[in-house]
């Protein structure tokens, strides 16, 4: 029987602060999951701390919330242990480019076929509003007693520079539209970042739904579009469609550039995919011929201890 929208979301009680863009990111990923019509006794949802931290909560499929800036390990390490599993990290932007920053670069260089999504709202909102760092230099948010002094992480550039072979942003209060993104990012054979902008309306007082809309801009014909806009509508094209250093030089030239645009005309949509690059499960497969057919999480233990797993070829790799 074809699983409903209704069966990806649980009873647990949701204490969200109301107006917060966690509601509409949840409800994109149910309603992606839904729409993909993905098992739920083979995907999971790893989440960290923070606000977003509950996110494995509230959607009914497996799910792990881990430690603090940790959650691509754990994720990233159920994905390689079992191949078959559809694996969705969350988190929030201090989660995951504060203490989390090291796991998020070194992610990039494995390519490891899993999602992870960042909630990026500019704010440490569990913790009373401090300056996270996506949060831009000399901006003062309400719980702050001094504009901040620390200049931003570019989340898109990071994630670009990295080696993630899949990064877009999307945003809480166009869901559908980030529903897309998600569908997209799952879909993609290789690690995908999906930066999600969101208002906190409890902390962060510059970043509002109202500022997303533009209806602080001076301009009145500009104050009658959002600041927001769609890349795949101004005919960007995010795709490395030819395995060549010219190419690929090319548009990650472009994605960064475009990942600097930020004011009145904010971007969100794909800004960079390569499935020129072969995921961690094919470079694993080289070294151990039979790793899809008997990963680590199928393995049968034998009574001395050792697991019946061929690994001659990566002992052979050792030899000198």
């Amino acid at each position: 029987m074809a699983l409903k929208l209704g069966d990806y979301r649980t009873q647990v009680h949701n204490d969200w602060c109301a107006g917060c863009g966690d509601f509409g990111i949840v409800n994109a990923i149910q309603m992606a999951l839904a729409e993909m019509g993905v098992q739920r006794d083979k995907t999971v949802i790893f989440s960290g701390i923070g606000c977003s931290g509950k996110t494995s909560h509230f959607i009914n499929t497996y799910g792990v919330h881990t430690l603090h800036g940790r959650v691509l390990t754990f994720a990233q390490g159920a994905k390689i242990a079992n191949p078959e599993l559809t694996v969705i990290a969350a988190g929030g932007d201090g989660d995951g480019l504060g203490i989390g920053a090291g796991h998020f670069v070194a992610a990039g260089r494995r390519n490891v076929d899993m999602t992870y999504i960042i909630f990026d709202n500019g704010v440490y909102g569990l913790t009373k509003g401090q300056a996270s760092p996506t949060l831009k230099l000399g901006e003062q948010t309400k719980s702050l007693p001094s504009p901040n002094t620390n200049y931003n992480v570019n989340p898109i550039g990071l994630a670009v520079a990295s080696g993630f072979t899949f990064v877009a942003r999307g945003y809480s209060y166009d869901v559908r539209h980030l529903k897309d993104l998600i569908i997209q990012a799952v879909k993609h054979k290789g690690l995908s970042f999906l930066d999600v902008l969101q208002p906190c309306p409890t902390y962060n007082d510059i970043n509002t739904k109202d500022w997303y809309a533009g209806t602080d801009l001076v301009d009145e014909a500009q104050k009658r579009h959002s600041r927001i806009y769609k890349l795949d509508e101004k005919g960007f094209d995010p795709v490395v469609h030819y395995d060549s250093e010219a190419e690929l030089n090319e548009k990650l030239s472009q994605s960064l550039i475009k990942s600097l645009e930020w004011g009145n005309k904010i971007p969100i949509g794909v800004f960079y995919k390569n499935d020129t690059i072969s995921p961690y499960s094919t470079r694993l497969q080289d070294k151990i011929p039979n790793y899809l057919e008997n990963p680590p999480a199928k393995q049968n233990i034998s009574k001395n201890g050792y697991s019946n797993t061929d690994i001659s070829k990566i002992l052979d790799s050792l030899e000198v």
